[in-house]
């Protein structure tokens, strides 16, 4: 009975032993996993950073490029306080729409979906048209530039709202039925801008095709003042739901098991999305394919879920290619063609190519 009672206890610190081996082993094997995603978090937030450092210098490199090109030093006052608010605009234009468009990727979760795809940019054609087409070019609410800005920005923000708020809601967030209502939406608001201008006066078309162009050339300084305060503003009020983008990227379900209010914060994102890709619509007019070009570059460099850099990445990106556009059409084809036109062939060049390439994979 003793022999039997001591081999038991062997048998018993044997197996306790084992165990503890065990649980250590798997603590061991927990904190190096743990370990080596921190190590490896830390890597990509520090390669992230260093892109973010170069392209913040390729971007003032471009924009010091285009103050001082071709400046004649007796005149260069003249020149700075003619090309610094055209510098401005880009700059607000840049991060306006790349910043909205990876916001909304991320709402939608598809990168190669765009507001203008939606029908924003015809909504705001179709909104000019109106004013000119009831009101006349001598009205107040299209004279003035200020006045102009406002009613763009209510009018947008408030339909937008009320269509594609209604709209995701009833199509469950689904991709293609998005886009195909958005696609049926921007050819309703394009015939009946058709509509309009076929019935308007041929002068006051001309006067209003001027502001449906998309160009830098001739900018509203007093604009700019009011454009950055209404950003700030509305960053400081979506702080919160920014900063719930990254959990937003895991899926709907994902997100509201880890407690996000989902469909009040997507509605609030939306109106900032809304209020952005306003700001620089009305600014410069209708850029169609700029935010999707620039912001799936900057997916494809930074390769991250963070949106810190994503956003960064969008606008810098922007920056550049919009600085560098607006040197060339200053310089090389002397205002003979907007720096949309390029932006609009290269990006539907590019968006043909993402299609292919998800295809393909």
């Amino acid at each position: 009975m003793t022999a039997s009672k001591a081999a038991s206890h062997r048998q018993g610190v044997t197996a306790a032993r084992r165990c503890g081996e065990s649980e250590g082993a798997s603590s061991l094997s927990g904190s190096i996993s743990d370990s080596i995603s921190g190590s490896i978090s830390a890597s990509v937030g520090r390669s992230s950073a260093r892109k973010i450092a170069v392209m913040s210098l390729l971007a003032l490199i471009a924009a010091a490029a285009y103050m001082l090109v071709s400046v004649n030093p007796k005149f260069a006052a003249y020149a700075f306080k003619l090309r610094a608010p055209k510098l401005i605009t880009i700059l607000i234009t840049a991060f306006a729409i790349g910043g909205a468009t990876v916001v909304f990727q991320t709402v939608i979760n598809n990168n190669i979906v765009t507001p203008c795809l939606l029908g924003m940019n015809a909504l705001y054609t179709m909104v000019h048209t109106m004013i000119v087409f009831f009101f006349n070019t001598g009205s107040v609410a299209f004279a003035n530039r200020n006045v102009s800005f406002a009613v763009d920005l209510v009018v947008m923000s408030f339909a937008s709202m009320i269509i594609y708020g209604w709209l995701f809601k009833k199509t469950k967030y689904n991709v293609l039925y998005v886009l195909l209502v958005g696609t049926v939406l921007a050819n309703f608001f394009g015939s009946m801008q058709s509509t309009m201008v076929r019935v308007m006066d041929p002068n006051e078309y001309d006067a209003l095709l001027v502001t449906l162009v998309a160009s830098f050339s001739k900018v509203n300084a007093d604009i700019i003042t009011f454009a950055l305060a209404l950003m700030a503003v509305v960053i400081f009020a979506l702080r919160k739901e920014l900063a719930l983008l990254n959990v937003i990227t895991l899926g709907k379900e994902q997100a509201i098991n880890l407690g996000v209010d989902y469909d009040a914060t997507i509605r609030r994102l939306l109106l900032g999305v809304t209020i952005f890709i306003t700001i620089a619509t009305a600014l410069v007019g209708p850029i169609s394919f700029l935010g999707l070009i620039i912001a799936n570059l900057s997916r494809q460099l930074f390769k991250t879920y963070r949106h810190a850099y994503l956003i960064a990445g969008s606008a810098l990106f922007g920056m550049i290619a919009l600085v560098a556009g607006q040197t060339v059409v200053e310089h090389v084809f002397v205002y003979s063609v907007p720096v949309s036109v390029f932006v609009t062939v290269g990006g539907g060049v590019y968006f043909l190519f993402l299609l292919m390439r998800r295809k393909a994979v």
